[in-house]
């Protein structure tokens, strides 16, 4: 049996590409799509740290699916596992503000400066496409470095699960050591 040969140029192009796509508009289109005030319903009745778990489970279902038929459904399910973990990403930001601040509406310029500095971005003054793609970058980069893992039946379902529910904790816990120093 041979093993399919990866194209690591089209990878990396391909790459490049959703970096650009994140970066000029991505990033704005997922964070309009949430529903603020159901984020603060949440946070209300369940908590802020059980709201992060909800958040973490649903990020590692999509893992779950995207390595559960290796090569055939992680194709197909990266783009949207990407997608999701970024949206789980900005409802836990928005859960631990709304947490820390009582503010359950934030402009996206205001948003996405506290997921910069949670990412460890060099936010500067003003949000600018340098610091998107900057964010988009390492979202990409520390998700894409498993991806390999992934491509393997049934154990990339646990990899690619495990994964995103540790990304999703660790977005948590750098949100919150960025409010504990406020």
């Amino acid at each position: 049996m041979r093993l399919p040969v990866l194209n690591t140029k089209k990878i990396k192009s391909d790459l490049k590409t959703g970096f650009n796509m994140l970066s000029e508009g991505g990033f704005r289109k997922i964070f309009n799509q949430i529903d603020q005030v159901n984020i603060k319903k949440g946070v209300d009745s369940m908590g802020v740290d059980k709201f992060i778990n909800q958040c973490a489970v649903m990020a590692a279902g999509s893992g779950v699916i995207t390595g559960i038929g290796g090569l055939s459904t992680a194709l197909v399910g990266i783009p949207m596992d990407i997608i999701n973990l970024i949206t789980q990403q900005f409802r836990v930001t928005m859960a631990i503000a709304y947490h820390n601040t009582g503010n359950c509406r934030f402009p996206f310029e205001d948003f996405f400066k506290i997921v910069a500095s949670s990412l460890k971005a060099d936010t500067g003054i003003a949000i600018s496409k340098n610091v998107m793609e900057e964010v988009a970058e390492k979202i990409l980069l520390s998700l894409g470095s498993k991806t390999a893992q992934r491509l393997i039946p049934v154990v990339g379902a646990v990899i690619g699960g495990t994964i995103n529910y540790l990304f999703i904790k660790r977005v948590a816990e750098g949100v919150k050591e960025k409010y504990s120093q406020i």
